[in-house]
Formats: structure tokens, C-alpha cells, sequence
């Protein structure tokens, strides 16, 4: 694979080619990489929602530099191979200039080796495999925590918070589930603990008696899940209706309002947790970014709020140059005030002291900041 440093180089000698295409264009194109059908696409329309409410403010009040952003949706499905087809579309017929996504680690792994041959900057919303950014690509940016930075947090909340020792990992074998709970093994097993069971399930799965059952052999008291909702839920529904007595502990996927009817109602989340981002939604500094999204009749939800944050990001970086190594350098350098609050990154492109919290439900199915 070319590196960015050759591909920045072979552009100026063409001229600077790059340059003059960012800025001889009518827009500035911003590609929206996400699941926008499929079981995950809400958490793609959330993100689009947050980013289109945004860039609609910014074209209004005079776009990029004189110029307006134009944005165009790429369905990745959640799919790698459809999101490395959504990758060369945006390269080789949008010509797009930045590009917020994708979603799923799964996804944006495999589609950023194009973005980073092309030389396009990279912000992903929600991508939380270490891998992401651990390839030293000078465009790519991660708008969210880290896997191992969320596994220290819930190994220690399992361990010393909810004081349980026998715990089975489950994961669904994707990038970012797999990922995830690897994670927490390893931040257990730091901490002298065996999982009394690792098993993965298959994405696309709802019926999961034959897991409950090994979970409930094992003999565990809590279950640390790395997935999404659409099997998540069930597992947890399923889990419920055989009395298997456990907490379930999962990561910010879960941080959403589709639980609550995956599950089979509020009475099915009590001892569940997810760990997130202390909730952006309780920040006085975002309740402008709040009425905002509402005035476009958008609900202001965790990965609409993500989605706007990103936005705020990528368009600054556009704001501050046309050429790629100055808009890396403007992250990197700068804070940029946000709807998830004041980000700045790092050199590998993750945001510097990004923080976890956890959350339980309440009777009703909302969810509540453990204290």
C-alpha cells in the first residue's frame, strides 16, 4: 500500500492536482458513511440526522469559506465489502473532500486504507477498535473512546462495582463485538480472572436458548456482552425468560432507546448496564445544540449529538485549510468546542482523555448514570 507521505508527494509534482480540485469545485462534498439499511440502520440515521442539522446552519450562514457543502449518504450496510464499494464511489465518482464515517469498525477499517491512499480526511463517529487508528494514517481521525479504553472501565465496574467474579464474554464475532470483549478478557485477566465461559454468536441470530442454556451451565453471575442491539436484546429477553440470574454488562452501542423494545420492555433491563460517554444530553454547554436539532425537528439522541459533534469537527479542519496535512494538523493542535463538549486528538488521531461512565434503567426502561 502507497503511503500518504508518497501520495502527497506524487500530488504536487502533478501540479497540486488535489488542490486545485478542492478548490475549483461549485461545493465542497462531504461523504456520510453509515448503515443506512439493515438492523443497525438507525444508528446511521442518527448520525446522518446529526451531520445534515448541522451543515444545514453552516450552508446558511455562508458555507466553507464562500463555498457550500453538498453531502452525500454512503450505505455501507454495517457490510465491509459494501463499505469498501462505498469507499471508491465517494473517491472516484463523488470526488468528495471529507468524509464523516463509517459507523462500524468492521466498515471503516478496510475503507480507510482507500481514503488514506487518496489522501482524504477521515472522522469516524463511533468506530471504537484500537485498530482504527494504530496504522499510523496521518488523515484519519476518531470521533468517539477506544474498545481498551471502555474494557478497563467495565472490568472494574464488574469486578468492584457490581462485585461479580464468574463472568462469560459473549461476543458477535464482528470487529468492533469481538473486539470488545478480547478487551475485557484481557483486563481481567490482568486482574487475575478466568472467564468461566468465551463463546461468540452470529449477527442476524434471535434465537439464543442454546447459549442461555451454556451461560446458565457455566454457572455465571454476570455476562459482558460485545455487540449491538438487534442481538443484544433478544439475548437479554431470552436470558429473563429462563431465570438465568445475571447482570448483563455491554458497551455504548447500547446506548439507545431500541433497547427497551429488544429487550421486551423496561422490566427486562433491571440489571443491565452499558458504559458510555457521561451523557452529552446533561451538558449545559450543549443545550444550544440541543434547541437547535429540536427547531429542525430532530431528537437530539447519542449518535445524532455525535454525528453534529463530528461535523463541528471536520468542517473546522475545512474551514482552516483545503490541503490535507494542514486540516490533520488544525485537529491535532486545536480544540474544537463540540456537541459531545471540547475535543482536541492525539497524534495517532484519538481523542485525548476521552472519559467512560455507566449507566443502569430505571422502572420505566429510562436510562439512569450509576453513582
Amino acid at each position: 500500500m502507497m503511503s500518504f507521505s508518497k501520495v502527497f508527494a506524487l500530488g504536487l509534482l502533478a501540479s497540486t492536482a488535489f488542490l486545485t480540485q478542492v478548490f475549483a469545485a461549485d461545493t465542497i462534498k462531504i461523504g456520510v458513511a453509515g448503515p443506512y439499511t439493515g438492523a443497525n440502520a438507525t444508528f446511521g440515521e442518527q448520525v446522518y440526522a446529526g451531520v445534515s442539522t448541522y451543515v444545514s446552519d453552516v450552508n446558511a450562514s455562508g458555507g466553507v469559506n464562500g463555498k457550500q457543502i453538498e453531502l452525500v449518504k454512503g450505505d455501507d450496510a454495517c457490510e465491509p465489502k459494501q463499505a469498501v464499494a462505498v469507499a471508491n464511489r465517494f473517491v472516484d465518482q463523488d470526488n468528495v473532500n471529507a468524509v464523516i464515517g463509517h459507523f462500524c469498525s468492521s466498515s471503516t477499517i478496510p475503507a480507510s486504507e482507500i481514503y488514506n491512499d487518496a489522501g482524504i480526511l477521515q472522522i469516524t463517529p463511533s468506530s471504537t477498535n484500537p485498530t482504527v487508528t494504530e496504522r499510523g494514517f496521518d488523515n484519519l481521525f476518531r470521533g468517539c473512546g477506544r474498545d481498551d479504553q471502555q474494557a478497563v472501565v467495565a472490568g472494574g465496574f464488574i469486578l468492584d462495582t457490581l462485585k461479580r467474579d464468574k463472568i462469560a464474554l459473549v461476543h458477535d464475532k464482528d470487529t468492533y463485538g469481538q473486539g470488545l470483549v478480547d478487551a475485557v478478557k484481557r483486563t481481567l485477566d490482568e486482574r487475575g480472572i478466568k472467564p468461566v465461559l468465551y463463546e461468540g454468536l452470529t449477527r442476524g441470530e434471535r434465537d439464543f436458548n442454546a447459549l442461555v442454556t451454556k451461560i446458565k451451565s457455566s454457572g455465571a453471575n454476570a455476562v459482558y456482552f460485545g455487540g449491538l442491539i438487534p442481538e443484544g436484546g433478544p439475548l437479554i429477553r431470552q436470558l429473563k425468560e429462563q431465570g438465568v440470574d445475571v447482570v448483563f454488562v455491554s458497551g455504548d452501542s447500547f446506548a439507545q432507546a431500541e433497547l427497551v423494545t429488544a429487550t421486551g420492555g423496561p422490566a427486562n433491563l433491571k440489571n443491565v448496564y452499558y458504559s458510555a460517554t457521561p451523557d452529552p444530553l446533561e451538558d449545559p454547554a450543549t443545550k444550544s445544540v440541543q434547541e437547535k436539532l429540536k427547531a429542525a425537528n430532530v431528537t437530539p439522541a447519542n449518535y445524532v449529538l455525535y454525528g453534529y459533534a463530528n461535523a463541528q469537527a471536520v468542517v473546522a479542519a475545512l474551514k482552516a485549510s483545503g490541503e490535507l496535512k494542514s486540516q490533520a494538523d488544525f485537529l491535532r493542535n486545536n480544540v474544537v468546542d463540540s456537541a459531545i463538549g471540547k475535543l482536541t486528538w492525539d497524534a495517532k488521531g484519538d481523542i485525548k482523555d476521552f472519559q467512560f461512565v455507566f449507566y443502569t434503567f430505571d422502572e420505566k426502561g429510562t436510562a439512569v448514570l450509576v453513582k
